[in-house]
């Protein structure tokens, strides 16, 4: 029998285990001296609620599946139908080949083939290292095609420190503003500092009773361009890091799901947060005959 999510590749270094899977590169098991740092998914199971998968090429919805680029009006499917969205990209369940599989580390390939709303031909790439510094993730995009492609991407790992639920855990969440949504497709309607809310975790402090399904920018960046989300349970904390090409980062108590509610806290990088395709806000174009992007990230035990 194939597992629902395919072939399974393991690494490990340092303490740290990871498997990634072969339907959408996902990381499916992430930990640290056999502690879990990361909410995954068993072999046996598809990966619900996009745990550990990547999104490419592009995060979050858009509005209606549709969207104009270089003078033509494109229609995706639409993966979101309850909320009329195309969610979370092309690549998630898609089946990934192996490139290479080392002790500590594993690099797997897509080409995304040009089709009805993507007429384009992309080449992704993804590399999963660990090392002393944790797990560090490198998602790269070239586009194939012979006129440029719009672009964004991101990640969709849910973080734990602890059992659930997340009231307890310590948040840092290096982000002034937060972007505001429609509540019946969570779509992009405007912007808020986060001074003076109950979103304000610049200063790190319990979750409490804090609702996440917000994407937060605007970040604090160190002088290697890095922002860094520390969480920090009873016993043990991490850190998730981004590098100065993710401009936001979408945290998801999963309140909406009865079985996983605040079991655990998603907190995904994204290049661009939801609706870029039709709004441009930090938008990607890759250049024809070559053009490439590159976004890294990691967790690391704190």
């Amino acid at each position: 029998m194939v597992a629902p999510s395919g072939e399974q590749f393991e690494i490990s270094a340092a303490g740290y285990r990871a498997v990634i899977t072969e339907s959408g590169a996902a990381l499916r098991h992430l930990s640290h001296e056999g502690t879990p740092l990361l909410d995954g998914f068993a072999e046996n199971e598809m990966a619900p609620g996009g745990r550990g998968q990547l999104l490419m090429p592009w995060p979050n919805r858009i509005e209606d599946g549709q969207y104009s680029f270089g003078g033509h009006d494109h229609q995706l499917a639409l993966t979101e139908p309850s909320r009329g969205n195309a969610s979370h990209g092309l690549a998630r369940w898609a089946t990934w080949t192996l490139e290479e599989h080392t002790t500590n580390s594993v690099s797997l390939v897509l080409r995304v083939m040009a089709q009805k709303g993507y007429p384009w031909t992309v080449d992704l790439h993804v590399l999963h290292d660990l090392s002393a510094d944790g797990l560090t993730v490198t998602q790269t995009a070239t586009n194939m095609s012979g006129s440029p492609a719009p672009y964004a991407c991101g990640a969709h790992p849910y973080l734990t420190v602890g059992d659930g639920p997340v009231d307890d855990w310590e948040l840092t969440l290096p982000a002034a503003r937060r972007s505001l949504v429609s509540p019946d497709r969570l779509l992009p309607i405007g912007a808020e500092s986060v001074e003076g809310t109950e979103h304000d975790f610049r200063v790190p402090r319990p979750i409490k009773g804090t609702v996440f399904n917000d994407a937060f920018t605007d970040l604090d960046r160190d002088a290697a361009g890095r922002a860094q989300v520390a969480l920090q349970g009873p016993e043990r904390g991490l850190v998730m890091w981004v590098d100065q090409t993710v401009n936001w980062l979408q945290l998801y108590s999963a309140d909406d799901v009865a079985d996983s509610a605040r079991r655990s806290l998603a907190v995904e990088p994204m290049t661009a947060q939801a609706n870029a395709f039709r709004t441009g806000e930090d938008l990607v174009t890759l250049a024809p005959d070559g053009g490439e992007h590159s976004m890294s990230w990691g967790i690391r035990v704190r």
